[in-house]
């Protein structure tokens, strides 16, 4: 517990000075507010300008929570049945993987055409972007389960559906949650690129629209939104994995408090 809060205490201090050596530097070189703006106006501006900011967090909100609803869904899905159908995922694994290296800003138009300006090309964008690491995370994570717990319950009369959900699943959670982890802040940033390319309101939009205005610290007030919404829907899914995985927590504590943090 020492140790974590020791982290914390050093990342904020790490932070807090990359923050004063960039305002020191904004200011002693005399940088144009329009071409970096110092962290000082930044936050200036995110607080004065937040009743405008809101109702677009509000929009990307909900673009992220519905992108990485569908990536979850389907991707864990698609992930069981891959490993379940060995035939079908030497098929469709090249398929997933190519489909990762369209890039995203090549799709987005599309599905602007497709869909109009509203939420759903939004939603598309950062649920394609989080699919992969769902897919892939449930998939490996199924495969590690240990096969002398799959052959005692076998032993003991177990279908492959009760194995399925007593066995493997609970012993995936590890590497499924690591790839929500992935997926979600891979999410955030697939709703930004579909704002970008084609919306009418969303901190993307915003970023666009006061950028063409050369606001360059609302455009800042944006991305300290977005990393804000990033980082709690990281925090979030952090604790859903201590609470899910609190065994894993303790031997984590046991060992650090046993050595000390020394291998």
């Amino acid at each position: 517990m020492k140790r974590r809060a020791a982290a914390i205490v050093l990342g904020a201090a790490i932070i807090l000075a990359l923050l004063a050596v960039w305002e020191i530097c904004v200011r002693q070189l005399g940088v144009p507010q329009f071409v970096l703006p110092p962290p000082s106006a930044i936050l200036r501006a995110f607080v004065l300008q937040f009743p405008t900011l809101l109702p677009h967090i509000a929009t990307t909100l909900g673009e992220i929570v519905l992108g990485l609803t569908f990536a979850v869904v389907i991707g864990a899905g698609l992930g069981v049945v891959l490993f379940y159908a060995p035939a079908l995922d030497r098929a469709l694994h090249p398929l997933i993987i190519a489909s990762q290296m369209i890039p995203v800003f090549a799709i987005a138009p599309l599905l602007i055409v497709w869909f109009g300006y509203g939420l759903w090309p939004k939603v598309a964008v950062a649920a394609m972007i989080g699919f992969f690491p769902m897919v892939v995370n449930v998939s490996d994570g199924l495969r590690s389960t240990s096969p002398d717990h799959i052959d005692l319950l076998r032993s003991l009369g177990a279908s492959r559906w009760q194995t399925l959900i007593k066995l493997r699943l609970p012993s995936s959670l590890p590497a499924v949650l690591s790839g929500l982890k992935v997926a979600a802040t891979l999410s955030v940033v697939g709703a930004t690129i579909g704002e970008w390319v084609g919306a009418r309101q969303g901190l993307g939009y915003l970023m666009v629209q006061s950028h063409s205005q050369f606001r360059d610290t609302r455009v800042f007030a944006a991305i300290l939104a977005l990393t804000i919404l990033g980082l709690l829907l990281y925090g979030g899914i952090r604790m859903l994995e201590r609470r899910l995985l609190r065994w894993r927590t303790a031997v984590t504590d046991t060992e650090e408090e046993l050595y000390g943090g020394r291998w």
